[in-house]
């Protein structure tokens, strides 16, 4: 139901869900919740294969976009914390996400009970140092607001653009296995 008592239609933006989301503001970057109408901008970012190439392997569906969309705002519902939609200050334009999130993976060895760090720029940003400056953001949050001593990621061998974020931003390898039949690196920061 609206707030005028009409029930509401599948598809209607929900107003306040996006502003239960902290907004984290850094010098070039803009962190905020998830609206219905950032769905564009996710299907083309994960449906690129420049962007999937060493997190799935293959570019997302529309569907499978759509998920990861609620999957973001689901986690900030239940969890109080989860990834941002990133975009430009300047601009406004459309940067990525990032965030922690606790994805329960079927990996050993496990980091149950450790947020899990992510980020998945636009191509047109790769380069500029978004990355670094938003993960960094996301973490110095996560360590004012939950309870983290420590947070981890996961990461293909092959990316190297991926691994020097981590690096910059603390992250250190503690051991290599296979998600999913494909090799990761896991990384791990303790609390600064």
């Amino acid at each position: 139901m609206t707030s005028a008592g009409a029930p509401s239609r599948v598809g209607d933006p929900v107003p306040h869900a996006a502003s239960q989301v902290p907004v984290v503001t850094t010098a070039r970057l803009v962190l905020r919740g998830y609206t219905a109408g950032d769905f564009e901008s996710l299907r083309a970012l994960w449906g690129s294969a420049e962007v999937t190439r060493y997190i799935t392997g293959q570019p997302s569906t529309a569907s499978e976009s759509w998920m990861r969309l609620l999957n973001s705002a689901g986690h900030w519902a239940l969890l109080g914390f989860g990834f941002w939609l990133v975009e430009e200050r300047a601009s406004g334009r459309f940067v990525g996400q990032v965030g922690l999130a606790d994805l329960k993976r079927d990996i050993e060895p496990g980091f149950d009970g450790a947020p899990e760090a992510g980020w998945v720029l636009d191509p047109w940003c790769h380069g500029r140092g978004y990355a670094t400056e938003a993960v960094k953001a996301a973490l110095a949050w996560g360590e004012a607001n939950i309870a983290m001593s420590r947070c981890v990621c996961m990461i293909s061998p092959d990316h190297a653009a991926s691994l020097r974020v981590a690096a910059k931003c603390g992250f250190t390898r503690f051991a290599e296995t296979t998600f999913k039949d494909s090799p990761v690196v896991l990384l791990e920061r303790s609390r600064s």
